[in-house]
């Protein structure tokens, strides 16, 4: 739909059909109760991170990204409206977001930004594999930490993991970038790629 008409206007839309809407929520309320079941049965089978590169699991992951994008080109469609409806938000026990970092006296708090990838397998007979993702993702996390320094902000750190979200500890914060520091420190083969900034 374009932007320019009455369903993306000003003016209030009155009466709406909501089924397409309640369609597309139910297609993926389904997805995900499939997916719970798989991992449940694939976790029963194998360790958590062959569970994580199962398959089934990448599979329906793509399923439900899928199915989500559905759900927000109905609610676009429909509504004109751009929901955000795919975020991740813990809440803590105050007004602080969790991922909010403790900074040092008198700097201005940090917080934790994520980019997340889902990443099938290769075509069988690929020269390419799941372990250059890491790889890749970890150059390109350099350039950008770079970037972040050039702009003014202040990167305490960066990493790049597989499987799961990197947890950041509070305690190098004031360890900053300088014009001096080198992005792309070498870590250890079991931690996640990048470093504390």
């Amino acid at each position: 739909m374009s932007h320019e008409d009455a369903t993306h206007g000003p003016a209030p839309l009155g009466s709406v059909d909501p089924e397409p809407m309640h369609r597309a929520v139910d297609a993926l309320a389904a997805a995900l109760h499939e997916y719970v079941q798989t991992a449940v049965g694939v976790r029963a089978e194998f360790g958590a991170a062959e569970a994580d590169e199962d398959p089934r699991v990448l599979a329906l992951e793509n399923r439900v990204g899928q199915l989500n994008a559905a759900v927000f080109d109905a609610l676009h469609d429909g509504l004109g409206m751009h929901p955000d409806l795919t975020s991740s938000v813990w809440e803590g026990d105050d007004e602080e977001p969790e991922h909010a970092h403790d900074a040092p006296e008198g700097a201005v708090p940090a917080e934790v930004f994520y980019l997340g990838f889902v990443v099938a397998d290769p075509a069988p007979g690929a020269s390419a594999s799941l372990d250059g993702v890491v790889e890749l993702l970890d150059e390109a996390g350099g350039a950008v930490a770079q970037r972040l320094f050039d702009g003014g902000y202040e990167v305490a750190e960066w990493a790049t993991s597989r499987g799961a979200a990197v947890e950041f500890g509070d305690d190098d914060l004031d360890d900053e970038l300088t014009d001096d520091d080198v992005l792309d420190d070498a870590p250890d083969d079991d931690d996640p790629q990048g470093g504390t900034r």
